[in-house]
């Protein structure tokens, strides 16, 4: 049987729907031990999940340089990444996942969910295998007479003469890939491997799979598996979000989860300023690394100076979170404290430099220009000269605030712009000084980040009253709907990476609260 054959019945079985989504996004890992990104990547966009931001050009676009939420991405180019942080990194990008193990599930399982995926587009398969496993398999299935079946590259021509030990016995040993669909008469898999530039996409018996997947990850000490990616009926976060880039997020995971609550109980909390102190005095130094207010980029030539209706409508729902933040009751408190602070010359480190709005885009026009070239955020040939800031009308009138920066990239030049959401009342103007701080700050950064600290944080002060108010005020039943899935992301995203900094993301796959 010659591969067109094998992949025109499985069409005619109607188990091939998914592999149309996935050929369209097929990509090739960009380094070696990047095929947990790049399968995740392809799947995410075969999904049409929205990342929630610009890859290059005009393009809302997974790229495996955008998955960093729950490992470094140096560390994942070193090492590689394990079963259970590509389920949170899954997770963090929006996605709804059903991870198994192997010793979690059994084959008839994972041929059932393999051929129900691969009857759908809304859905698909990421394989964790053992490579090297194929190769005690070799003789077996010749004496089965099931010959390896691939696109041969070289020949440009389909064949059936390329057999394991050519392309299917690999070197290395862990490794992921989207399966793209499924022969029934055959119990067979069509892996699309993600590591092209050696690789070409093959069919597998479904039992030898299996086999390879059932092994031993060394690196965890756990089984390897499978796991059922599908989008969720929700948007990501929109305004706000968490960030393991800097090596601090640690710290300030096991602050806000561990510490918090121990320090609430020590103390005799009095009022929400007391409340307000104990939490916000003590926070990590590099505490405003771990949480930020999500900016798009953009290059300057690419539309002008115009905003697309899609752009204006993006801010536009941002700016609604903004409002919305500032609404509350806890955005008050949180105001008068940081305030009083400041009157005494205290810093609170999420509050450091954050409302100077040409500092903040500087910054982030930098970003842009190093993630538009390849280059690391951590490179010093990256400076921003100058920075101006613009605003546009849109539907009903109101203002949009775009920040437009002069990137100088070595002896190049790069105009990126920045599309700011604001909040702006009816007093104030958007030319006005007081605009500047209408942006993001620290004020709401804070407000967003104590309504999404677990409900337990709070269970440990001792006065009745005081318990019940602070209660109110984080409650997230009363919030507007924007705000509340906003609150319950950052929440979600809080409970992952503490699930990986203790290793947890190894044995428990259960969704975030989001």
């Amino acid at each position: 049987m010659d591969l067109p054959q094998l992949f025109v019945e499985a069409i005619q079985n109607g188990t091939m729907e998914g592999f149309f989504k996935l050929i369209s996004y097929f990509q090739t890992q960009s380094e070696p031990a990047y095929c947990g990104l790049t399968s995740l990547a392809m799947v995410l966009n075969a999904l049409a999940i929205d990342p929630g931001r610009k890859w290059k050009g005009p393009w809302r676009w997974f790229d495996e340089s955008m998955l960093d939420c729950c490992e470094p991405l140096e560390k994942v180019k070193a090492e590689g990444i394990s079963f259970g942080k590509l389920v949170c990194l899954a997770h963090c990008a929006g996605a709804k996942v059903d991870a198994f193990r192997t010793n979690q599930s059994s084959i008839n399982d994972f041929r059932k969910y393999v051929k129900a995926c691969s009857t759908s587009d809304d859905c698909h398969v990421i394989s964790s295998y053992h490579r090297g496993k194929f190769n005690n398999q070799i003789k077996w299935m010749q004496k089965q007479g099931l010959d390896f079946i691939s696109y041969h590259q070289n020949e440009g021509s389909y064949s059936k003469h390329i057999n394991l030990n050519r392309a299917f016995v690999k070197t290395g040993t862990g490794h992921f890939s989207p399966i793209g669909g499924y022969h029934a008469g055959k119990d067979m898999a069509l892996i699309l491997d993600v590591a092209r530039f050696k690789y070409p996409p093959h069919w597998v018996p479904l039992t030898l799979l299996w086999e390879a997947m059932d092994t031993i990850d060394e690196s965890s000490g756990f089984c390897r598996g499978f796991m059922l990616i599908s989008k969720l009926h929700r948007a990501p976060a929109l305004l706000y979000t968490l960030s393991c880039k800097h090596e601090s997020w640690m710290s300030s995971a096991k602050y806000l989860v561990d510490d918090v609550p121990c320090l609430l109980k020590s103390e005799n909390v009095k009022d929400i300023k007391d409340v307000l102190c104990v939490v916000l005095s003590s926070l990590p130094s590099d505490f405003g690394e771990f949480i930020k207010w999500v900016a798009e980029v953009r290059r300057r030539e690419e539309d002008g100076e115009s905003l697309s209706q899609e752009e204006k409508g993006r801010l536009l729902v941002k700016e609604e979170v903004l409002k919305q933040v500032r609404e509350t009751g806890l955005y008050g408190h949180v105001t008068e404290f940081l305030s009083l602070e400041r009157s005494y010359c205290r810093t609170i480190p999420a509050a450091a430099h954050d409302n100077n709005l040409p500092d903040i885009a500087a910054h982030v026009c930098c970003q842009g220009v190093q993630i538009f070239s390849g280059m690391s955020c951590s490179s010093n040939r990256v400076c921003c000269q100058e920075t101006c800031i613009k605003c546009y009308s849109s539907n009903g009138g109101k203002s949009v605030m775009l920040v437009s920066g002069t990137v100088v990239n070595g002896n190049d030049e790069q105009g990126v712009d920045v599309l700011v959401p604001s909040y702006q009342t009816k007093e104030s103007c958007c030319r006005s000084s007081s605009t500047i701080g209408s942006h993001p700050a620290s004020t709401d950064v804070l407000t967003a980040l104590l309504l999404a600290l677990p409900p337990q944080t709070w269970s440990g002060i001792k006065e009745e009253k005081l318990s019940q108010e602070i209660c109110d005020l984080v409650s997230t039943q009363n919030l507007p709907t924007l705000l509340q899935e906003e609150v319950l992301h950052l929440r979600g995203q809080l409970q992952v990476l503490r699930r990986c900094q203790d290793k947890e993301v190894e044995e428990d796959f259960s969704a975030p609260p989001f």
